[in-house]
């Protein structure tokens, strides 16, 4: 099987990129991209054939950052006639599947259809200038209909969630076959409660770190003991906003609130390891690999009840799914008062894990897809 890769960036740690490492190790394939970054991202890239292809042209130069970039990927690939024999390739994160206009048996396992165009799209139009908010209304509109046309002619479609494959239907009026990611579980321990709740994500404000910092400062003034809130996560040097964000997000100045910038798998690893709980409170997640994680640590897992960890977190036995920030806080005074639930919840977590999101469940369901795709 000679698999081709297409990802319009290497550049960040995060679900998308641990996905794509682990498929183009399984097939041996090969990666086109338009953006790698070695020191932003996993470093077992280094191990496998990555083509960076595109050149930005001088309109990319004149265009705000965001705007500019999705020109320059979707360009990029749209343009792209791959030359070299393959049996398939495998898009990934929007705009890749634009692979498609040029090449075909392509498989796509849409991580998201692109939320700025979709259901962000009014929120962040209303974070620029007017100027900047006229111009990026005019390339989203211009973005959606082009990419309905090629989503039309794409082989197969496969989805990371439920939550995914209704997105996918609500804006391109396509599903797909729904396929979890996995997890590494066997990377994964229960080492213990040293007193601190876990909030492990790319920090940004779709992750939304404000809403577990505001319940943790309302957690600490009903609850006896010394307890912090841990923040780890890459911050994107792409972007200004990202790293505002974060400084916003320091300016807060709760007590106990610790910040792990760009942690390595092996600190964030130890970091589950010890946790009390690991929180989750990103807007209407797509999955969400961290959950899994927290559960693969034995540790309960309390999540904003929305988005992938509806799908993933078993409310009252493998965490809490919560609807406020009040309701996030008390959950946390839930599981630092009564450790032989959160043990029993760790437990159940992990075998959950072991049961339904391995890598060897998700290769039995997308190796088949990858083969009919081959054939087409």
């Amino acid at each position: 099987m000679k698999m081709i890769i297409a990802q319009h960036n290497l550049n960040e740690r995060g679900g998308a990129e641990r996905v794509i490492l682990r498929i183009a190790q399984h097939y041996d394939a090969k990666i086109y991209t338009l953006g790698y970054d070695k020191d932003s991202t996993f470093e077992e890239f280094e191990k496998l054939d990555i083509d960076v292809i595109g050149k930005k042209t001088k309109i990319n130069a004149v265009l705000p950052g965001r705007i500019s970039n999705a020109v320059y990927y979707a360009f990029g690939f749209y343009n792209t006639k791959i030359k070299e024999d393959y049996d398939v390739i495998n898009a990934h994160a929007s705009p890749s599947e634009w692979i498609r206009n040029h090449n075909k048996r392509v498989l796509w396992y849409c991580h998201t259809p692109p939320r700025e165009v979709y259901d962000l799209r009014s929120t962040k139009t209303r974070e620029k200038s007017t100027a900047e908010a006229l111009l990026y209304g005019v390339f989203s509109k211009a973005y959606e209909i082009e990419e309905k046309r090629i989503v039309k002619k794409i082989e197969a479609i496969a989805t990371n969630s439920k939550n995914t494959d209704e997105r996918l239907m609500k804006y391109l009026s396509r599903g797909g076959e729904v396929i979890n990611p996995g997890v590494d579980y066997e990377r994964f321990a229960n080492g213990g409660d040293e007193r601190y709740f876990l909030y492990p994500s790319r920090i940004a404000p779709q992750k939304r770190q404000e809403y577990v910092i505001a319940a943790f400062e309302k957690f600490t003034k009903t609850t006896k003991g010394d307890y912090k809130l841990v923040i780890a996560g890459s911050v994107s040097k792409r972007y200004a906003d990202f790293e505002k964000y974060y400084e916003k997000l320091r300016a807060m100045r709760v007590k106990n609130v610790v910040f792990r910038k760009n942690p390595s798998d092996e600190e964030l690893v130890k970091l589950y390891s010890g946790s009390t709980a690991v929180l989750f409170s990103a807007i209407n997640e797509d999955f969400g690999i961290a959950p899994l994680e927290g559960m693969a640590s034995s540790k309960p897992v309390i999540s904003v009840n929305e988005g992938g960890p509806k799908e993933t977190i078993l409310d009252n036995k493998t965490g809490f799914l919560v609807n406020s920030v009040d309701e996030m806080a008390k959950k946390m005074q839930f599981i630092a008062e009564h450790q032989a639930i959160a043990e029993s919840m760790g437990k159940a977590g992990r075998s959950r894990v072991i049961a339904e999101y391995s890598w060897n469940s998700f290769f039995k369901k997308f190796d088949p897809l990858v083969r009919k795709v081959s054939k087409m």
